[in-house]
């Protein structure tokens, strides 16, 4: 009988998680010939989402959770489910079932079939707002514009993947994770299923705009030196620029005599090559950043806690 393990992590959301069980262990009781585990991983929750799955650990052997010591985002805490899973395939999922849990019985079809990844895109996210719609579809198109490996187009963290896949994405030493990026980083034969995104099933989502769009940099960054390479020829055409404009005046006055230099031209452009020296500057600061966080060698995450049968471990 094949084991899979399903990573849910959580963050104070004490409101979905019965809604979660209810909708979603009928799905599972109607698959044949697979267990399956649940990898909870608290991720600093300040509500009673501890308590609660602690207590359905203890009615449940199927269930484990992972407590973190705060609050570290997303990312860390599926790389912590995806640490502690022992399943021959794991499959990450959002406690508020926007990804339908009916598409998991698919996953399995096609895994035995021989996929090793099985992507679940979303073709109609009708329940996203207009805004985070566009700014996704902007994301994607300069992300696979720019980047190495190419990060198929909505699809989200919601997919199966083999052992062997689990295992390659275990290796990989970087402690800033975009982890859509190394999920199509790593490769391995693909398949995909589409569907509807649904609205949460309870609570709210705790994304904010300047969150996206901080994971949005991370991916860009973590993937591809581009943005420097952009502004190395931005450089070269500023300079370009500069020395012709310098000739230009260099030749006017050597034919016409000194003209009276104006002030708001003078000013116009410091003020744009000063912007675009911090524009420059900042960009190499994201990379120069994420240098900094990778060299001191800090864990992506730290764990309180171990829960398996209502007890810590």
């Amino acid at each position: 009988m094949k084991k899979i393990s399903l990573v849910i992590p959580v963050f104070n959301e004490a409101e979905t998680i019965d809604h979660f069980f209810r909708l979603l262990d009928p799905e599972l009781a109607a698959i044949k010939g697979v267990e399956f585990e649940f990898i909870f991983v608290n991720d600093g929750s300040t509500d009673s989402t501890l308590e609660l799955l602690v207590r359905r650990s203890g009615q449940d052997s199927r269930i484990s959770v992972v407590d973190f010591s705060r609050n570290f985002g997303k990312e860390a805490a599926l790389t912590a489910g995806i640490d502690a899973a022992q399943g021959d395939a794991v499959i990450p999922i959002d406690v508020d079932l926007q990804d339908p849990p009916e598409l998991i019985a698919r996953m399995i079809e096609q895994w035995r079939s021989g996929a090793e990844v099985v992507c679940a895109r979303r073709i109609d996210r009708a329940s996203d707002s207009f805004l985070k719609r566009l700014t996704a579809s902007w994301f994607y198109r300069i992300h696979n514009s720019v980047a190495d490996s190419e990060i198929p187009q909505n699809v989200g963290d919601f997919r199966l993947m083999d052992r062997v896949v689990v295992e390659a994405l275990k290796q990989l030493p970087e402690r800033r994770r975009f982890m859509k990026g190394l999920f199509a980083w790593v490769g391995f034969k693909t398949s995909t299923i589409d569907y509807s995104r649904q609205p949460r099933i309870a609570g709210n989502s705790k994304f904010s705009g300047w969150k996206l769009w901080n994971l949005a940099l991370e991916g860009i960054t973590s993937f591809s030196t581009v943005p420097l390479r952009i502004w190395t020829y931005i450089g070269l055409g500023v300079s370009c620029a500069a020395f012709i404009y310098m000739s230009y005046i260099i030749l006017h006055t050597l034919m016409s005599g000194i003209a009276v230099p104006g002030y708001a031209s003078l000013l116009a452009v410091v003020l744009f090559l000063g912007g675009i020296q911090l524009i420059g500057i900042g960009v190499l600061g994201e990379y120069i950043g994420r240098i900094y966080m990778e060299v001191k060698g800090r864990p992506t995450y730290i764990v309180n806690k171990r829960y398996r049968k209502g007890h810590s471990e």
